[in-house]
């Protein structure tokens, strides 16, 4: 079985040389650049990848033209701040010899700066389990601009939790604002586009569930005081976007 592996990227010249180093093992690397300005592409090629570059306003339509652009059996889709430990590809290997699935969810480890945060990720702000491995045909994103939802062809098979895959997700808690605040935007552009604003009531139980669950349902108080950050982030992301889209409509359509 053939594997590629893909990673979709703007303007990640700093944390592209480690992640692309840890796709070494696979059979192919295809890089989609979207508007990149810096040194991606020399890097990308100075790995192996094949690179696709042009210009997408949807995160959905990027990463759909990066999948039509591997030609491997089967597809592992990471980001330019992840990567894969050595021990994870012999795992991988064995599960697309054998799975009849079309697609598996794969760990991963959360970490803001030097911290593994395992616990309290959730409400479009962070997980620790993606599909992103998948046969070819089996996933399309769909057409928005921040998380956006998957169609899929083919059963889920077994998750692999045994070993995960290391998410440089924020530098610190500043950066992790900055990421809700551009997340937030994004989202409000989605919700003019399709035109489902919501009310502010039902935006605001959104908010406290998802801070509860966070918290809560998913362990976030065993993080102490990131747990409580990460869980706010969490349920503002949704009151935020929709605030946006509300009171400021003409700077996120």
């Amino acid at each position: 079985m053939k594997l590629s592996a893909l990673v979709v990227a703007r303007d990640e010249a700093a944390r592209l040389p480690p992640c692309l180093a840890s796709l070494a093992p696979a059979d192919e690397l295809v890089v989609v650049l979207d508007r990149s300005t810096d040194a991606s592409a020399e890097i990308a090629r100075a790995h192996g990848a094949r690179i696709l570059e042009g210009a997408w306003a949807l995160e959905g339509e990027r990463r759909n033209a990066g999948i039509a652009a591997c030609t491997g059996d089967w597809i592992l889709e990471v980001d330019a701040d992840e990567r894969v430990p050595p021990e994870l590809w012999p795992v991988l290997r064995r599960v697309i010899a054998s799975s009849p699935h079309g697609f598996h969810r794969v760990r991963i480890d959360n970490y803001v700066g030097k911290r593994l945060i395992r616990h309290g990720w959730g409400g479009s702000f962070g997980t620790t389990l993606k599909p992103i491995l998948f046969r070819r045909g089996a996933k399309h994103w769909r057409a928005q601009r921040v998380h956006p939802g998957l169609d899929w062809t083919g059963s889920e098979g077994e998750r692999i939790e045994g070993i995960g895959i290391r998410h440089e997700v924020d530098r610190d808690i500043s950066d992790m604002l900055r990421r809700l605040d551009r997340y937030s935007s994004a989202k409000a552009a989605d919700l003019l586009a399709e035109g489902r604003i919501g009310s502010l009531p039902d935006n605001i139980r959104r908010c406290l569930s998802r801070i509860l669950k966070c918290y809560v349902g998913r362990g976030g108080y065993k993080e102490g005081g990131w747990g409580l950050l990460i869980a706010l982030c969490a349920g503002l992301f949704p009151l935020l976007a929709h605030l946006k889209a509300r009171l400021e409509p003409d700077r996120h359509r």
